[in-house]
């Protein structure tokens, strides 16, 4: 019986331990550096404007590279435990290049009081082992609506008068802490594929209405600019979302929240 207290106290130690060790994940960031290191490369990005939003258990990304106007998005359930996440991503887009192919990827995570460092040690590329780190900025605003989560478009159209266009496309959408984030990949006429993303500032004016400031975006049309937005709730699952243009015009979204 003596030996037994003591072995208690390690163990009602170790679990607060790992309680405290826990990782809280769920927030918006910005990236502010990407490195790509291997025996042939040793590489920093500072120009790579990219931002990362984790819900309870989603996570989706979305970068622009205003050098040669590329851009690509991501997203996935994620879980963290300890010093590391592992994201589960469903679906990528990149240029036009889409990847619905379920992969798995280790993140080894430093957090600091204004953000973190993930490191992902294995990454392929061109047929070699990539040694990827980026470090993001907390820039969020803890704010919480009735919209947070991630979502994907399941109908989208246009209407113009007495005509309804309908759009095939695959989209996602993410909001959180303030921020939110959109990406999807569509065909032009030659059907060759092509990636659209844009991210930005969200603010609620009122259960039905919100208003999205882009911050950037692969359309030049929308940086810069505040786009009002009508919102309609049905469920906690669903929403439509509406754009009035001036025009009299209007296109018409609906989403389906990822569960």
């Amino acid at each position: 019986m003596k030996l037994l207290f003591p072995t208690i106290l390690l163990i009602l130690i170790a679990c607060s331990s790992e309680k405290k060790e826990t990782l809280i994940m769920p927030g918006a960031y910005k990236m502010t550096s990407q490195s790509l290191k291997s025996h042939t490369l040793d590489t920093t990005y500072l120009e790579l404007q990219q931002l990362k939003i984790y819900t309870g258990e989603y996570m989706m990304f979305a970068n622009f590279y205003a050098r040669d106007s590329t851009s690509g998005f991501g997203v996935g359930s994620y879980s963290a435990l300890k010093d590391s996440v592992t994201e589960n991503v469903i679906y990528t887009s990149s240029d036009s290049v889409r990847n619905d192919t379920p992969r798995t990827y280790k993140l080894f995570i430093e957090k600091r009081d204004s953000g973190y460092k993930q490191v992902i040690p294995d990454m392929e590329s061109q047929n070699q082992k990539i040694i990827l780190t980026e470090e993001y900025l907390s820039v969020g605003t803890k704010v919480t609506t009735p919209i947070d989560g991630v979502w994907k478009e399941s109908k989208t159209y246009y209407v113009k008068g007495k005509d309804t266009t309908k759009y095939n496309t695959t989209q996602y959408k993410a909001y959180y802490d303030g921020y939110y984030i959109w990406g999807n990949t569509y065909s032009d006429s030659t059907k060759k594929k092509h990636t659209g993303m844009g991210y930005g500032k969200f603010a609620m004016a009122g259960p039905n209405k919100m208003t999205e400031s882009c911050i950037t975006s692969s359309y030049y049309q929308l940086r810069g600019h505040d786009i009002s937005v009508d919102i309609e709730m049905n469920g906690n699952d669903e929403y439509t979302q509406t754009i009035n243009y001036p025009n009299n015009e209007k296109s018409v979204e609906i989403y389906q929240r990822l569960k």
